[in-house]
């Protein structure tokens, strides 16, 4: 006859086991209740994005579309990549226009253009589009993408957008701010900031942006 302790009929752990692991998860439920009980404020939060890993735009895209399933109004300006027809693009001016505006403002990336008095005013275009889309208290979210990179470059001016996004932005508005190197004055005012860390990247083994991977 075994002396082992039994086993549950759903699994193959031992009753004490299931009774560790069911106690065990039973405190911590009632420590995230505690928790949760002091967490009912809400408020349009500044959302940073930034890292040389991949995946920063993605997430704001991700965002964006979690407030379209919600119907809740939203709007995207793109910097820089606007000359790119991206897949995101396309589904939202296809299929979810009435839902969320779409502006591409930039015209490629500054290598391409090769010329900084047009990158400097197509950013001011699209600071302004921003602070439109930010402005129209319709819209839940605004997605800022790549701004970190015109900022970065100084095609736009630090102080008047943390100014505009400190003062000025309606106090439910969300507004996300993609782009590596995002400046350290603009993580301090925000409420939630990601960096995305690169592990591994294709390109280092020659493969080259792909569709529906990359754009």
């Amino acid at each position: 006859m075994s002396d082992q302790t039994p086993k549950t009929a759903e699994s193959d752990i031992s009753e004490e086991e299931a009774a560790r692991h069911a106690s065990k998860m039973a405190k911590k439920k009632a420590a995230r209740d505690r928790m949760m009980k002091t967490k009912d404020g809400e408020k349009g939060l500044i959302i940073v994005h930034t890292g040389p890993g991949k995946g920063k735009s993605s997430s704001g895209f991700g965002m964006i579309m979690r407030c379209i399933a919600h119907g809740m109004p939203s709007a995207v300006v793109q910097f820089i990549k606007g000359a790119w027809q991206t897949g995101e693009r396309t589904l939202i001016e296809e299929n979810f226009a009435d839902l969320c505006q779409f502006y591409a403002m930039g015209e490629g990336f500054t290598w391409e253009t090769q010329d900084k008095a047009r990158d400097i005013a197509a950013a001011r275009a699209g600071w302004e589009k921003a602070k439109e889309m930010i402005l129209d208290q319709k819209n839940t979210m605004v997605l800022l993408d790549e701004i970190n990179i015109a900022l970065r470059y100084e095609y736009l001016d630090l102080q008047e957008v943390l100014e505009f996004l400190v003062e000025h932005k309606p106090p439910m508005t969300h507004v996300v701010l993609t782009g590596r190197n995002a400046k350290e004055e603009l993580i301090e005012i925000a409420d939630l900031v990601t960096e995305m860390t690169q592990v591994k990247h294709p390109f280092r083994a020659g493969i080259k942006a792909q569709k529906g991977v990359e754009f």
